[in-house]
């Protein structure tokens, strides 16, 4: 899980210089991914190397910021974006921003990679979703982060991501508090495209 904490850490980062946050999202931020990454050393150094490696906006598409960035010498290039809109059960329960992350990683052989960091720690052993174009697809968690349970599907819901609008991540925190976001894919297919044809650099 280390390299996934460690893009993840990156993606914060590249928030940092890409798009103005305010200063207590981006200490909430590092402080979330150095507690995920504090009990595995191997992962702390990673998140280490993350943070020395400035990603480059290479385009805005939409909701979507197109990332490139060489953490240990190696090209990584991502999608990032955070949701349209965000709401909690009970309302108005105070979290971290979500932002939905797509990487591709050559040295890796890995392409188009969805994870969100979700902005609060959730429910351990907890099930969320992701609704796409009237499909739903289990995501496991662990710490602030979802993945794909079913890594066979990912490649299907990317692409059924690409057509649809907008799509539902649904989780429950470690507290309880349910929460729906909803991200605008405006955008997204641009962004994907330009990084296939920067990563092949």
């Amino acid at each position: 899980m280390s390299v996934r904490r460690m893009l993840i850490t990156l993606a914060a980062g590249a928030l940092v210089y890409g798009v103005a946050i305010p200063a207590q999202v981006q200490s909430a931020m590092s402080k979330s991914a150095a507690k995920s990454a504090a009990p595995k050393p191997a992962a702390t150094a990673a998140a280490a190397a993350a943070g020395s490696a400035e990603p480059t906006l290479i385009g805005q598409f939409g909701t979507w910021g197109a990332y490139t960035a060489t953490p240990n010498g190696k090209k990584v290039c991502f999608a990032l974006a955070k949701p349209s809109s965000s709401k909690t059960n009970p309302p108005n329960r105070p979290r971290d921003p979500a932002y939905a992350f797509i990487s591709t990683r050559p040295a890796e052989k890995v392409t188009n990679e969805f994870s969100i960091m979700i902005g609060y720690a959730l429910k351990p052993g907890s099930e969320s979703t992701l609704q796409v174009g009237g499909a739903s697809y289990a995501m496991y968690t662990q710490g602030d982060g979802l993945w794909i349970k079913n890594a066979a599907e990912e490649e299907r819901m990317v692409e059924a991501m690409r057509k649809a609008a907008d799509v539902v991540v649904k989780g429950v925190s470690a507290k309880g508090t349910e929460t729906s976001d909803t991200f605008s894919m405006k955008g997204l297919s641009q962004a994907l495209d330009r990084l296939a044809q920067d990563c092949r650099r």
